[in-house]
């Protein structure tokens, strides 16, 4: 039982965890035990030197990884389902495939430090501490969202743990990322901010304009570059003269990771941390995959062929890394980890029911979160006749 405790104080979800560790009380091991596990590559640094590929781990930490993918991967799959019934509408962008990133990197920092990332996002949310209805309530647009169901899938936000969502314009929360890390420098709280972005917004003038800059002023933010390799149906070397992320910086240290490896993101984001406070910005490149398409207007399979994807699903796959590490130190069986991934299926099947009995935003909520209350403001109605006022 001490070992379930362990392993729920480590875990993200606080819903319940206990539900889906609960096959895992009856095995023994000590919690206090640490693992050394090496990187499955080695980190490749520029204008650095690398973190060391041996990684200090423990079996509580290791079962919090796979069961914390396990119910991720299980709720991007019941979003695609969710969007292909049109319970979800608009825009929609999966992470499967991606989620060694998100949960390696909570692994090496605190709720203090701050993420801010692009519409990617729902993994992300969860990994700050959000629960499955409030990320399911606003996929489906219901006021139990966390935007109270009036961002969607594309901004997700969290305040409470420094999570500041995700958004639609492509790079635009990279400056935005690093003035949060100008407000922490300012106030000397010790924390950094974790700005994300894709392959695809690496070549945004934005992104360069803000590290310029960060490195100025040592600002104690982290750009993390997701290499998911493919940009809305275009493949980094047909957008990217340059597709070493990791240097792009030039005057700015860079490390590539193997972001489909969770405990190389955790070694990779506490070392980016670590400098970050001492010296100022950091790029670090995540070299992972994403399964489904660029977003669910896009088959994936038109510019990538499918044994392409099956290949990664094979080889590299993130939860079966964990999956292998559990069973090769004899942490867990194989059934426990069977159990593990059933749970988390009746979570997310339970959340989704929970999330549609919310009800949608009434249509009077439509200006409210929007304009300072008493802020004057021209609104232009459907017959396109100039209404002005002030909103009540």
């Amino acid at each position: 039982m001490a070992a379930v405790a362990a392993i729920r104080r480590i875990r993200p979800f606080t819903a319940s965890s206990s539900a889906v560790l609960r096959p895992l009380s009856r095995r023994l091991f000590s919690t206090d035990e640490t693992l050394t596990v090496e990187t499955s590559v080695p980190f490749t640094g520029h204008n650095c030197s690398p973190p060391s590929r041996s990684v200090a781990t423990s079996p509580a930490e290791l079962l919090s990884f796979f069961s914390t993918m396990s119910l991720m991967r299980r709720a991007e799959i019941a979003a695609d389902s969710l969007y292909k019934s049109k319970l979800i509408r608009g825009f929609c962008h999966l992470y499967d495939g991606q989620e060694a990133v998100c949960v390696g990197m909570e692994a090496a920092i605190t709720k203090k430090d701050s993420i801010i990332t692009a519409y990617r996002d729902h993994c992300i949310f969860l990994g700050r501490g959000g629960t499955l209805v409030e990320a399911f309530a606003e996929l489906m647009g219901r006021t139990a969202g966390c935007s109270k169901g009036k961002g969607g899938s594309m901004h997700f936000y969290k305040k409470d743990a420094n999570f500041y969502g995700g958004h639609g314009i492509v790079g635009a929360q990279v400056p935005l990322g690093c003035g949060i890390a100008l407000g922490q420098k300012y106030l000397k709280d010790e924390s950094v901010t974790f700005a994300m972005y894709g392959d695809g917004a690496a070549n945004q003038g934005q992104l360069f304009e803000a590290l310029n800059i960060s490195a100025l002023w040592d600002l104690p933010v982290i750009l993390v570059c997701e290499n998911n390799h493919y940009g809305m149906g275009t493949a980094e070397w047909r957008a990217a003269k340059s597709p070493a992320y990791y240097k792009r910086g030039d005057y700015v240290p860079g490390l590539k990771v193997d972001g489909m490896d969770a405990l190389a993101v955790k070694q990779a984001c506490k070392f980016a941390k670590e400098h970050a406070l001492k010296n100022g910005p950091l790029i670090l490149e995540m070299d992972t995959y994403r399964y489904h398409g660029h977003s669910m207007s896009d088959p994936g399979s038109t510019y990538r062929t499918r044994d392409e994807i099956s290949g990664v699903r094979q080889e590299r796959d993130p939860i079966e890394r964990i999956r292998k590490l559990i069973l090769a130190h004899d942490i867990a069986t194989a059934a426990d980890l069977k159990d593990i991934e059933k749970q988390a299926r009746k979570e997310v099947d339970d959340a989704i029911a929970q999330a549609k009995e919310s009800p949608l935003p009434d249509p009077s909520d439509l200006f409210t979160n929007v304009y300072v209350k008493g802020f004057g403001v021209e609104v232009f109605g459907a017959d396109r006749k100039e209404v002005k006022g002030v909103l009540p």
